[in-house]
């Protein structure tokens, strides 16, 4: 009887995975009621390592290559099994095939807005998104860690585990890159490296390896960015005080339009503007004789300033100070020298 079910097993001769390209990480060979022959043959592919698991435990893992199995290329199963060198029995292991080749293209990004720490602005709430790749290094610690027993184990199994990684490491990654907010557009390459830097134990840790990491966009809120796009456009103007208040003008100027006739106090702010900019000129004419050095140069005469337009001016300066548009020392400044005329 013992030898009928020895002839009626069926035996593998044969070991090998033709990988198709969905997406797998890991895929057990099909051993059904099947026993590997000893002397059988094991092919592992380029971009392929395969691993075999003896009640539970992982006893031998193979790089690409042909292999012949026998005692002497599985010395640790034949040690679980405290088998003889010279045995010539078939045995039963379970076989697991890993893809090691890059997994590109995968995509990460903020769902919601993170708050981080910027030396500019304070505490900015930001949102990013890019691609990144990444491969199994290590197949004996993904299969302890993550893939386990299962017949097969995909990428997009796996995704949401590592965008969550990479959110949960990105606040440090742009602390670590020490590159303020205003400067991470135009560095994205840095902060990909330093991201990049910050995941690398997270994914050791359950056997894969980061390939390559991009950082396609980094923005700000609304509210924020147009505070933003004031600032650029000041940097833009410099500081002299009358392109200042004309760059004001200008940015007020399509409010105005769209306000004058809803009585919604718009053009009140534009007249103050206007105001301004006649101000501004003044000081600049000042600033200009008093950088000659009293040189006698001919001033046209300009009309005295009214107290009330002042006022009005400073009042505006004040809003774009808590915009964050001015910083207290050019308001300081202004305030100072507008502050002057009144005297």
């Amino acid at each position: 009887m013992a030898l009928m079910d020895f002839i009626k097993k069926q035996f593998i001769d044969i070991i090998q995975w033709t990988e198709d390209d969905d997406g797998t990480l890991a895929w057990r060979f099909p051993m059904a009621e099947m026993e590997i022959q000893n002397g059988a043959s094991l092919t592992v592919r380029e971009s392929q390592m395969a691993v075999f698991v003896n009640e539970g435990k992982v006893a031998d893992v193979f790089g690409p290559g042909t292999y012949k199995l026998t005692t002497q290329t599985l010395p640790v199963l034949t040690y679980l099994q405290h088998w003889d060198k010279l045995f010539e029995s078939p045995f039963k292991s379970d076989v697991y095939f890993f893809s090691t080749r890059q997994q590109i293209d995968q995509k990460w990004g903020t769902p919601q807005p993170i708050t981080i720490r910027d030396k500019d602005f304070g505490a900015v709430r930001l949102r990013a998104f890019g691609n990144y790749s990444f491969r199994v290094a290590d197949p004996k610690l993904f299969h302890t860690e993550i893939s386990g027993t299962r017949d097969r184990y995909s990428v997009a199994e796996l995704d949401g585990q590592l965008r969550g990684m990479i959110l949960q490491h990105l606040s440090d990654a742009i602390a670590s890159s020490s590159i303020p907010f205003l400067d991470l557009a135009a560095n994205q390459m840095e902060f990909a490296k330093a991201l990049s830097t910050e995941l690398t134990p997270a994914f050791a840790a359950v056997g894969l390896k980061v390939e390559g990491m991009t950082v396609q966009n980094v923005s700000l809120p609304e509210e924020l960015q147009k505070i933003l796009d004031q600032k650029i456009g000041m940097g833009m103007v410099g500081n002299d005080m009358g392109k200042f208040m004309q760059y004001q003008t200008a940015q007020a100027i399509p409010k105005f339009a769209e306000g004058s006739g809803s009585g919604s106090g718009i053009a009140g702010d534009a007249m103050g503007l206007g105001a301004g900019v006649a101000l501004g000129q003044v000081l600049a004419q000042n600033l200009q004789q008093g950088l000659q050095g009293g040189a006698a140069q001919a001033v046209p005469a300009v009309a005295p300033v009214k107290p009330d337009d002042i006022i009005a001016t400073l009042e505006k300066l004040g809003e774009l100070k808590a915009k964050g548009i001015l910083t207290q020392e050019e308001f300081d400044a202004k305030k100072a020298e507008l502050l002057k005329k009144l005297v």
